[in-house]
């Protein structure tokens, strides 16, 4: 079991979960208190101790559903079967010694005896059902490098579960299960769906276990690692994953926020105070034993965004944008920039809007952007910002330049970042692109790079996380 827990805790940090060796001891102390046999109570173990945040649940619940797929429940010839179920069995010429060992039920015959067994829920017969399915209909074949979706659609298709919950209603109306008022028939049919529910899990165990055996843990666990809502990727991000990404923002903030705080009450002292010094070197005999020092009132800088928002790069610009207003308090302004091939400032939009989607979706829908054809223009763009705003530029402000630099063959005028650089405290340049796609057919970042105190790929909200954190800092 130790092994497997090892293997476990790795497949967990592969699949970008921050496992800590303390924690990992922890989660071998909690386990010598629980009944190992008792998968639900192991599973609520290791999760405690191995999860910090809600968003990476699902991805501990894959790991572990394949890690510890062998150690479940599973058929076993010995488990005692109903009556009814024996009598099916040996009508059909079924040998109950073992799933699908003997003659193939019929498709009817299996219908019945799931019904039977959804009415009377009995878990043990339902997973020998569920693994009878699996043999019959799945089609799995040793070594074929075929996802479990694909056999769970097959055996799901062939039991017709659709078919099946609306025949297991039927069946519980002529048992007169049904209660007689709406209320009660409404929650009797969420219990029955939570029950075809439950049948769908257990054939989705049974595939994931026969797989296990097959190709092996590690095998199955790169098949189904998928990446942490923080490690997706902003310019490849399905809707799905969009969704995740806007749920992740805030909690990530919020940790965030407060880190930075407790590392600026304490990242150093201030001033020698010096009458202090000598008031309590009374004590020592006017040895300044213990000096004093005023409190520090360390700097928040100010962040100007100047973001590109056409279609390549428009979910990162939005994410940042999120981001950086969600940490508006580290800082002591915050304004920005939107541009295609004209530019405009969007501050007003989350000034005047009480939530920051809300202000986010106003730039994305009543900014003055485009200029003469909707391409991007650095060039253009950065030389109205210059006009327009240089002056307003301080030794306190930080400029951060978003976007891929693809600047569809226009002049880059990258005399404007130099001489922004001049006037600001820092200009950082984020990049969504892969690095090795810098400098690439229009991409021209490195003529703006050179003017930059630093040019991050900032593809996933983890780099972004770890940027803001360093500006917020410096």
């Amino acid at each position: 079991m130790l092994n497997v827990l090892q293997g476990f805790v790795h497949e967990l940090r592969n699949a970008g979960l921050p496992v800590s060796m303390t924690e990992n001891l922890d989660a071998m102390r909690a386990i010598e208190h629980v009944d190992l046999q008792d998968r639900d109570t192991f599973k609520a173990a290791l999760g405690a101790t191995l999860v910090k945040h809600h968003h990476h649940w699902q991805a501990f619940e894959t790991v572990f559903d394949v890690y510890f797929s062998l150690h479940s429940s599973g058929v076993d010839g010995e488990d005692e079967l109903p009556d009814w179920a024996e009598r099916l069995l040996e009508a059909s010429g079924e040998d109950s010694g073992g799933a699908g060992g003997g003659g193939e039920l019929s498709r009817e015959e299996l219908a019945q005896m799931l019904l039977e067994a959804l009415l009377s829920m009995d878990r043990n017969t339902l997973r020998y059902l569920a693994a009878m399915a699996v043999t019959q209909y799945a089609g799995m074949e040793p070594g074929r490098p075929v996802g479990g979706t694909y056999y769970l659609y097959r055996t799901l298709r062939q039991l017709d579960v659709d078919e099946l919950a609306a025949r297991l209603m039927g069946r519980a109306r002529e048992r007169g299960d049904v209660p007689d008022n709406p209320l009660g028939e409404r929650l009797f049919g969420e219990e029955l769906d939570a029950r075809v529910k439950m049948l769908r899990e257990l054939i989705e165990a049974e595939i994931r276990r026969r797989l296990v055996a097959d190709r092996g843990v590690e095998a199955m666990a790169r098949t189904l690692r998928k990446p942490l809502p923080e490690d997706v990727d902003f310019m490849h991000a399905s809707r799905d994953e969009m969704l995740a990404l806007q749920r992740a923002i805030q909690p990530l903030t919020r940790l965030l926020q407060a880190r930075l705080a407790a590392r600026r009450r304490h990242r150093h002292r201030g001033h020698l105070d010096f009458r202090r010094t000598i008031r309590e070197s009374l004590s020592y005999g006017g040895v300044p034993a213990e000096p004093k020092f005023r409190k520090p009132h360390p700097s928040k800088p100010e962040i100007y965004v100047v973001a590109d928002i056409s279609g390549s790069v428009a979910s990162f610009a939005r994410f940042t944008l999120q981001f950086v207003y969600a940490m508006a308090s580290q800082f002591s302004k915050v304004r920005s920039w939107v541009f295609i091939d004209g530019i405009d400032e969007v501050t007003r939009f989350f000034q005047e809007s009480d939530e920051i989607t809300e202000a986010v979706h106003r730039v994305n829908t009543e900014a003055d952007v485009i200029w003469v054809d909707g391409h991007s223009d650095y060039g253009h763009a950065l030389e109205l910002y210059y006009d327009r705003h240089h002056l307003e530029v301080t030794h306190k402000t930080s400029i951060m330049l978003l976007g891929d630099a693809r600047n569809n063959y226009h002049a880059s005028q990258a005399w404007v970042v130099q001489e922004l650089n001049k006037r600001a405290r820092h200009v950082y340049f984020l990049n969504p692109e892969p690095r090795g796609y810098w400098d690439t057919g229009d991409s021209i970042v490195s003529e703006y790079g050179k003017f930059c105190d630093g040019v991050y790929e900032c593809r996933n909200l983890r780099q972004l996380e770890r940027f803001v954190e360093e500006v917020a800092e410096a």
